[in-house]
Parts: C-alpha cells; structure tokens; sequence
C-alpha cells in the first residue's frame, strides 16, 4: 500500500486523502469478488504477491459446478 500511497501523493493528494482512497476502493473491490478472494485483495494493495491458488482452487470449484467437458 506504500507504493500505491506514494504514487497517490505524487499527483496531488494528501496522505489522509490517498489512504481513504485506497480504503474506498479496496472496498469496493471487496465488494466484486467472492469472499474468499478478499486476502488477494488486501495482499495486492499490501504490494504482496497474491496467493493465486486461492484463485486456481475457486475457479476449480466453478468449473466442477458446470461439469468437466473433457
């Protein structure tokens, strides 16, 4: 989240502002995407390389729900 901070207050906002904008849409994004999912969101805006097994494991769980076509 430094990062993104960092480049937030470069075009103009203050900290305060930068924080509650990258609060507002990691919420919202929270909001897009199934629970199980919302640590990749938190790790992402943290500037950690997302667990995208959580993402392989989720989708595997779509596809069985849809039957496997192979």
């Amino acid at each position: 989240m430094n990062e993104l901070q960092r480049k937030l207050t470069e075009i103009g906002l203050s900290e305060e502002m930068a924080d509650k904008a990258i609060r507002t849409v990691a919420l919202f994004a929270k909001t897009k995407v199934p629970r199980p999912l919302h640590g990749i969101v938190d790790d992402a805006l943290a500037g950690k390389t997302p667990d995208l097994g959580k993402v392989n494991h989720l989708l595997g769980g779509i596809k069985g729900f849809f039957g496997d076509k192979k």
